[in-house]
């Protein structure tokens, strides 16, 4: 498939009258009551929202406590992308059929988000298909479809005429032809999304079948139109949305808001703008570190880089030209050895402590170089992957000293970091400290309560984007783009 220019393709557009959409929005959102409840597969599905509640469980007691929280929207960190098949349909049938008992217990309708990688990564179409049987059984209501929107502009992921895009510079890269399509477990060939659809439901569902909600019709605010699109789906069918500018996904939401007013259900995979935009969360400043940094401490900050995509190796090389920083490499092949890794381990730890309690920032890095152990033993791969998993979580859990923030790069990494590490059980987002990058304040239950916690997914940013946010939280200046 042909590279597109990006400022040429989104030339090729009318603009959106952002005034207008605006009014749409003003009118149409205010009667939308339902809460809405996000379900994430890694910690970094926050990166667009601020205010709202973060649970690491999903007892029936906590979705409760999420129903009963002021705010409409609320987070259940699920880690899902690392789990087994087995496991993500277990814990999402479990979550839905809790969540359609509370939901009749308050007597409160709500609308269940899948939040995904922008990316086309992860369970799917298993998790929202769990989801449906499990609503449609404990309920006398069918789900009528599923809106897919990977759209994601921070990160660059733009859904133009049905095919998804990762904008690199000005390139955009259809997503089939990215190193994220080659992931070793949920690697897809389709850039188009009807087609991706069909790839990966195995023919269930056809693209010729799909419902697709183009930019042409969002641009010229047919809400009419589009509202009349949804109300014409039923059996579960797919719904594709396109975008290049939030404002597109708030037209489109205009029509979703008036087709659930008229009666229909809807499931939601999408990635984090549309929880954004759904939720009516305000656009807030990029966090500063005075907002940040509120118990000043002399210790230096302690950074771990888990994530083996290309763009985190580039700003891990970035960020080792800050000479006042300390780089430790743990040799995560040593898993191989477990007398020898667990010796590797506590080197890494020791050596960060002390490092951390002289005031010098320590980032704690994995070996490059993937652990490789050949053709069909994914499996035995993914139990090494685990026991790296729980070693580097098993540092910031036992660590002695209190860092003056902890940064966790890698969706996988970050999400064990803050459930494993840190034990959270309840996290409050408070903003974002890059575009993309989210940002928790923990509970007092955490093992460094009250501490800022930088979730930076693997994928996003700039080569000097790390480098950015660390300069930032040591006082050196504030991001800026």
């Amino acid at each position: 498939m042909e590279w597109q220019k990006a400022d040429e393709v989104i030339a090729s557009y009318p603009p959106i009258d952002k005034e207008a959409v605006k009014n749409l929005w003003t009118a149409i959102r205010p009667a939308f009551h339902h809460k809405i409840i996000v379900l994430d597969d890694d910690p970094t599905g926050v990166q667009t929202v601020h205010n709202v509640s973060v649970y690491t469980d999903w007892s029936e007691d906590t979705i409760e406590q999420g129903f009963k929280d002021e705010s409409q929207m609320f987070f259940i960190l699920t880690n899902s992308r690392a789990f087994t098949a087995k496991e993500t349909e277990q814990v999402h049938r479990d979550i839905a059929e809790c969540i359609e008992k509370i939901s009749k217990k308050y007597e409160r309708p709500f609308i269940l988000i899948s939040r995904g990688d922008s990316t086309l990564r992860g369970h799917y179409p298993l998790e929202t298909d769990v989801m449906r049987h499990a609503i449609e059984e404990n309920s006398s209501v069918p789900i009528d479809g599923e809106v897919l929107i990977p759209f994601f502009k921070e990160g660059g992921r733009l859904t133009i005429s049905n095919i998804h895009y990762v904008q690199q510079g000005n390139e955009l890269v259809p997503a089939g032809e990215t190193e994220f399509a080659k992931d070793r477990t949920f690697g897809y060939r389709s850039s188009h999304l009807g087609e991706w659809i069909e790839e990966k439901t195995g023919g269930q569902f056809s693209k010729e079948n799909v419902t697709y909600i183009s930019i042409q019709s969002l641009r010229q605010l047919d809400v009419e139109e589009i509202t009349e699109q949804l109300m014409k789906v039923s059996d579960f069918g797919k719904v594709v949305v396109n975008a290049i500018e939030e404002e597109d996904l708030i037209v489109f939401s205009c029509a979703l808001i008036k087709a659930i007013q008229k009666g229909k259900q809807f499931l939601y995979r999408t990635a984090a703008a549309f929880t954004k935009i759904i939720g009516d969360i305000s656009t807030r400043p990029l966090l500063t570190r005075e907002e940040l940094i509120t118990d000043e401490q002399t210790n230096g900050g302690l950074v771990i880089v888990g994530s083996h995509v290309q763009k985190t190796t580039e700003q891990l090389q970035a960020l080792k030209s800050l000479t006042s920083l300390h780089f430790i490499e743990l040799n995560v092949h040593l898993v191989l050895d477990k007398p020898a890794f667990m010796k590797e381990v506590a080197r890494v730890k020791l050596e960060a402590e002390q490092k951390v309690a002289e005031g010098m920032t320590t980032v704690i890095y994995t070996k490059r170089e993937r652990l490789d152990l050949g053709e069909g033993m994914e499996e035995e791969e993914l139990k090494l992957s685990v026991e790296i998993s729980d070693a580097v979580t098993s540092i910031v859990r036992d660590f002695s000293v209190r860092p003056n923030y902890l940064i966790g790069k890698g969706g996988i990494t970050s999400s064990d970091i803050g459930t494993k590490g840190l034990n959270v059980k309840r996290a409050l987002v408070a903003g974002q400290i890059a575009p993309g990058v989210p940002v928790w304040k923990t509970g007092e239950e955490s093992t460094f309560p009250y501490i800022p916690y930088i979730i930076f997914p693997g994928n996003v940013g700039t080569a000097t984007t790390l480098q950015e946010v660390v300069l930032c939280l040591e006082g050196e200046s504030n991001f800026k783009k």
